[in-house]
């Protein structure tokens, strides 16, 4: 990321004058002072971090870190809760967390989530709701009876499971819960689990780099359009697979054309692999089932084998019927057999730690293939992990309802975010465009104005984001999460 140091400069108007009495100028207030240390720590703080994204530190963990350590200095300096609040706002990760959620910046309907979910313990408190734990104690008699099913079908989660690819039982109850999202399933025996999509991929780099290997084939490319999700690329490098990036366009949404994949697929003939996010991290913008129908007939007319890595971690963040529309797609004549579907709770259930993850292969020999990236990795997946596992597939199950509060508190935070930035531009004039998503994921993707960059976006606003250069673009570009902090509203 290029050094534009004139961009950073010290927050205006944050204090207000002294108003003056009887003659004399009135000493600012606590609060007042506070604000103005905060914003010349967020000036000082801009100034150590700059040069850490130039010589090309991870620019995600980068911001993230540089949020953390203010936070904290600022503790230490005993600044008000409500000054660090309004100066320090985190939107550099994706992840919600439900037990901030506010019942003024966000609904007193969504404060019961936690509980819903069953994430809240017995009498925990959010914003003056005190959590029941019904669902808590409901998930953890579930894991329960779940053991005791397994070990009916002599099936020990405590002993080896040498493939590590998880139980059938699981497997046969992921396999229906893709037939309730998508409209159509996988066998339950092309169903991986893994924790997190990341670790799915990761597996399935590992896996698929052998496989070639085994058929003699070394030099092995994954096309991944650009702006994308970066780490990813970082797992491919690692198992010696070339990276191909194809830059997208905004005139055309961030998202590859079928004319540029097929120059990519022409161009470079050891491409192998095309890594899609669907719905994408970072721009929030999605493919329509028309551009992926033309993107997925030139995956068909190439002259070699080629495999979508279908990357489905925002799936179901948006509209479902939507959604469920574009994953038909998946399921048309020539194309599942292609496809590898990586899944996640992550972000569609607001369950990052939880970790519950899953591949779906269309095609039977290419999952065979592949399993030793699982059973390399580990020898088994962990015995309680998967007992929760099963639990929480059931909730959603039994209760799709709370899948639907999710998806509207997102949608909340999205369209309060858009206010948000549409309201500071107005006063600091940082951006040149404030773009619409298409309604999923939890990100805002939006061009800076010359001369603005990340760092003069906190400095002037108290807002962290990440730079695009850590998606493979330009740093013009920023994205901003409606993750952890609430969002305030914004007068019209």
């Amino acid at each position: 990321m290029a050094s534009r140091r004139s961009a950073s400069v010290a927050t205006p108007d944050i204090v207000p004058a002294s108003p003056k009495t009887n003659g004399k100028t009135r000493p600012p207030s606590k609060t007042q002072a506070a604000r103005v240390t905060v914003a010349r720590l967020r000036d000082e703080a801009c100034e150590r971090a700059r040069p850490e994204v130039g010589v090309g530190g991870a620019p995600i963990r980068v911001m993230a870190r540089m949020v953390s350590e203010l936070a904290a200095q600022c503790r230490e300096l005993d600044v008000p809760r409500a000054v660090m609040a309004e100066g320090i706002v985190n939107r550099t990760i994706g992840d919600v967390d439900v037990r901030r959620i506010s019942a003024r910046d966000d609904g007193a309907e969504y404060v019961t989530l936690a509980d819903e979910m069953g994430l809240a313990l017995p009498g925990e408190r959010f914003d003056g709701y005190t959590a029941t734990g019904e669902r808590y104690r409901w998930l953890h008699e579930r894991m329960l009876d779940y053991e005791r099913q397994l070990l009916e079908r002599h099936i020990d989660l405590r002993v080896y499971d040498l493939p590590a690819l998880g139980n059938p039982l699981l497997r046969e109850m992921l396999a229906e819960h893709a037939k309730r999202l998508w409209g159509f399933t996988v066998a339950p025996g092309q169903i991986y689990l893994s924790l997190g999509s990341l670790d799915g991929l990761d597996k399935f780099w590992r896996g698929y780099k052998m496989m070639m290997r085994q058929r003699g084939v070394d030099q092995i490319a994954v096309l991944f359009p650009a702006p994308g999700f970066n780490v990813p690329e970082w797992q491919a490098t690692s198992f010696g697979l070339r990276i191909h990036r194809v830059v997208t366009r905004a005139a055309n949404g961030f998202k590859i054309t079928p004319e540029e994949l097929r120059a990519a697929l022409e161009d470079a003939p050891d491409i192998r692999l095309f890594y899609l996010t669907v719905s994408s991290n970072p721009t929030a913008f999605a493919y329509t089932p028309d551009e992926l129908r033309a993107l997925f007939a030139v995956v068909r007319a190439c002259d070699r084998e080629i495999t979508i890595v279908a990357d489905l971690a925002y799936i179901g963040t948006g509209d479902p019927d939507a959604d469920r529309a574009r994953m038909r797609t998946f399921n048309e004549p020539g194309t599942l057999e292609r496809s590898v579907l990586v899944n996640s709770f992550s972000k569609t259930h607001t369950l990052t730690g939880d970790r519950l993850g899953w591949v779906a292969f269309g095609d039977a020999q290419l999952a065979a293939g592949v399993a030793a990236g699982w059973a390399n990795s580990m020898a088994t997946l962990p015995s309680d992990w998967q007992l929760r596992y099963m639990a929480i597939v059931e909730l959603y199950q039994q209760r799709p309802e709370i899948e639907d509060k999710i998806r509207a508190l997102y949608r909340l935070r999205r369209e309060r975010l858009g206010r948000q930035l549409q309201a500071l531009n107005k006063k600091h004039h940082l951006f040149a465009k404030i773009n619409l998503d298409d309604g999923g994921t939890v990100y805002n993707w939006s061009q800076l104005a010359p001369g603005e960059d990340v760092f003069s976006l906190f400095s002037k606003t108290g807002i962290a984001g990440v730079p695009g250069g850590a998606f493979g673009y330009s740093d013009d570009f920023v994205r901003l999460s409606v993750g952890c902090i609430p969002i305030p509203a914004v007068a019209d």
